[in-house]
């Protein structure tokens, strides 16, 4: 057989996963990804402009907001590399808007679906008579729309479809170093993209610094406070979980909402089972969990004071009024990138921009150290400002 096979779906031509059946080759690397196809209509186009935007910006979005509009028009891909809080989501509306008053088609892809449910509720709304859909894992019966919502998961369905693609999230589970979900990323589009983080890896950072790329910064959140230090509290066996049951029942008494990290499944479980004796009005949440969205919800609302979680809501989540305890920061599964996006939970509101983050671990951590030093150095970079 020959080994010139090219996956048609995700680009393969390595032998190791290209398998044989009556001599018809089929790719052995994206064979899980199966469903139908999202077909592109050329007379649906609606050139009908947008309508005015209903959001605020603050001066320095407003400027990154007008140059992605530039860089747009001038056809350069970007990275945007703002820090947890700056509404990133904010600052991509009006390039989405101008993409959309061409009759062109935009998707907003990012990791997890939890997220996709956000987003979604959020865009529809800002972007009242378009067609917004969500797609995203058991939820995909409507493919095409003006903005498609989706996971990068769900990006296999979708060849060199869409005009403008905007990845969130780019350095998070499971889309960071997955080589199928970038390869499926890259074949989905056909015009520009438009990459987000607030840690982005060295490797995206020297990608974008290349000729007719661009990257842009904002190292300030939308109201303008500093992104919260966390303390780095130090306890050995028992004593560290008699610290966590203190300082969970402070927070409450004082009408404070609360995430408490682990960093696996089994000890988030393990650690809900002794706090839930001490500690009334909680639950926890991981990427096991059926209910989790409903769980999620009821905590937004009210129901709960604390969620004890793994890191599947260290991102895309927004509470007024959140303390986080990272739980065994210490952990080798957080690097620096991940606690500085779990700090990130904390003061998002802007009638809420304060509150504490604890780092709970038997030692502090060269990953520790160097979150701690990014966030000085970005609150460094405000106070220049101010």
């Amino acid at each position: 057989m020959g080994n010139n096979f090219i996956c048609p779906r995700c680009g393969n031509t390595n032998p190791k996963y290209i398998g044989y059946i009556k001599g018809q080759p089929y790719c052995r690397f994206c064979i899980a990804m199966q469903g139908k196809s999202a077909e592109r209509k050329t007379d649906e186009n609606n050139f009908a402009t947008v309508k005015k935007l209903n959001y605020k910006l603050s001066e320095e979005q407003s400027k990154l907001s007008n140059q992605l509009i530039t860089n747009y028009l001038n056809k350069i891909d970007t990275l945007v590399n703002a820090v947890c809080g700056a509404g990133k989501t904010e600052l991509v509306y009006a390039v989405i808007g101008m993409c959309l008053s061409e009759g062109k088609t935009v998707a907003f892809a990012v990791p997890r679906r939890d997220v996709v449910i956000e987003l979604f509720s959020r865009i529809k709304g800002v972007f009242k008579g378009k067609r917004v859909v969500a797609v995203y894992g058991g939820h995909a019966e409507k493919l095409v729309g003006d903005i498609v919502v989706l996971t990068t998961h769900q990006l296999y369905r979708y060849h060199q479809f869409f005009d403008l693609i905007i990845l969130d999230e780019i350095d998070a589970f499971p889309f960071k170093d997955n080589r199928l979900l970038n390869s499926m990323f890259l074949r989905s589009i056909k015009g520009l993209k438009i990459m987000m983080s607030a840690t982005p890896s060295r490797d995206i950072l020297n990608f974008f610094k290349q000729k007719d790329r661009s990257i842009l910064e904002l190292n300030t959140r939308f109201h303008r406070h500093p992104l919260p230090i966390p303390k780095v509290i130090r306890k050995i066996s028992f004593l560290k979980y008699f610290y966590l049951v203190s300082q969970l029942k402070k927070f409450i008494e004082e009408g404070k909402k609360v995430f408490v990290f682990a960093p696996t499944i089994s000890k988030c479980e393990i650690l809900w089972f002794f706090l839930k004796i001490l500690v009334k009005n909680g639950t926890f949440v991981h990427s096991k969990c059926k209910n989790r969205s409903q769980k999620i919800s009821d905590f937004k609302g009210g129901k709960y004071d604390y969620l004890v979680t793994t890191a599947v809501l260290e991102r895309g989540v927004t509470f007024k009024n959140l303390q986080v305890v990272i739980y065994d920061a210490d952990n080798e599964i957080y690097n620096s990138q991940t606690l500085i996006q779990i700090a990130g939970r904390v003061g998002r509101k802007a009638d809420a921009p304060e509150g504490e983050v604890i780092f709970l671990v038997n030692k502090e951590t060269e990953d520790i150290r160097e979150a701690l030093e990014t966030i000085r150095r970005k609150n460094k970079h405000l106070q220049n400002m101010l």
